[in-house]
């Protein structure tokens, strides 16, 4: 089940918060749950992207980019994400979540999120393409900046192995070949 108390605390935190520029990091202080276990009695893998969505949102709000997609009807996506896992998470372990945003593209904004335990070993990371949209599709990120009065704001480059990944996505088929079950 989505946590939807954790994200209405998160995000009544991120209200109670200085607003912060689109390239600053919003940072998150979060517990590993029980419910957020799998059988291995460590930190579920779909799980991490969806306490990944509780830095997300804050990040967003802090922006001001929450009141321009109310004001215009616009809607928020994640149009392709890459994580990658090095650290187990277990059961009450204290966790910082760090969201930022890395850059954009023609369509797409790039956002990068990392997840800390008290360690401070880095337990996963993951990069984001998010798209905003409206009842046509895609709201390109030019029209956004505008709507958010950010039109001199230029992306920062992406790093290359942001691109490399951008790259690959672009070579990957869509949509993919429907698998055959062989029967033998």
């Amino acid at each position: 089940m989505y946590p939807f108390i954790r994200m209405i605390k998160e995000v009544v935190k991120a209200r109670r918060q200085p607003p912060m520029s689109l390239l600053e990091t919003h940072v998150s202080h979060l517990m590993c749950w029980p419910w957020d276990l799998d059988i291995w009695m460590e930190l579920n893998n779909g799980r991490t992207l969806t306490i990944y969505d509780l830095g997300r949102i804050p990040l967003a709000q802090r922006t001001g980019l929450v009141e321009i997609l109310r004001d215009h009807k616009w809607g928020l996506t994640v149009a392709g994400s890459v994580v990658r896992y090095r650290k187990r998470v277990r059961m009450f372990d204290k966790l910082t979540t760090y969201s930022r945003t890395l850059g954009w593209d023609a369509r797409f904004v790039y956002l990068e999120q990392s997840m800390w335990n008290s360690r401070g070993d880095c337990t996963s990371h993951a990069v984001y393409r998010t798209a905003v949209t409206d009842k046509n599709g895609i709201v390109t990120p030019d029209r956004v900046m505008g709507a958010m009065n950010l039109t001199d704001l230029k992306s920062p480059d992406l790093p290359d192995w942001v691109q490399d990944w951008i790259k690959a996505e672009d070579k990957r088929p869509w949509p993919p070949e429907k698998s055959t079950v062989h029967d033998g």
